[in-house]
């Protein structure tokens, strides 16, 4: 299977800052598969909860024998060695600051079929992909032509409709 994943950082851990947290997240990953693609860096701003530092935020193409739920656990698991609190307390603010964050996007078989998938676990597209810059910048420059298999359109159409709605004046 080969699977998007996003990467985000925005707080030092006992490792060093938010650049050094994504390599060892890319490291990891690399421990469950193997890492095909990798973005550059890009720093963002928050999206939701706006008072925390920026973001760096970069994606990953990784090939897998995990299937998507097997290795949404293992991004988890990723998430939590490194020190990602996912505890009641931090749930307060869902989008606020972390250590790493690491969210699978799209998922396709080795027969080059997209998964489709709907649980309380997993939903597969990533159900904000579309409506994300910080994910699809990155995503685009390593993959401009993977299709939301919903949508029907490539990450670079997601990404170029996405900067038209921002470009377009409030009512």
């Amino acid at each position: 299977m080969i699977a998007a994943i996003a990467l985000g950082s925005n707080l030092p851990s006992p490792l060093g800052p938010p650049p050094v947290n994504l390599r060892e997240a890319l490291r990891r990953l690399g421990e469950i598969g193997r890492v095909s693609a990798v973005s550059s860096f890009h720093t963002t701003d928050p999206v939701g909860f706006a008072d925390q530092p920026r973001f760096l935020n970069a994606a990953a193409l990784l090939e897998t024998p995990l299937a998507p739920v097997d290795l949404l656990q293992a991004l988890l698991k990723i998430e939590a060695a490194m020190g990602r609190d996912r505890s009641a307390a931090s749930l307060l603010h869902p989008k606020g600051p972390r250590v790493i964050d690491l969210d699978l996007l799209l998922c396709w078989g080795e027969d080059g079929r997209p998964e489709v998938h709907g649980s309380a676990k997993l939903t597969l597209p990533h159900p904000a992909l579309h409506q994300r810059r910080f994910v699809l910048a990155p995503l685009c420059e390593i993959a401009p032509d993977l299709e939301h298999p919903i949508l029907r359109r490539s990450v670079a159409e997601l990404l170029a409709e996405l900067a038209h709605e921002e470009s377009q004046p409030a009512r």
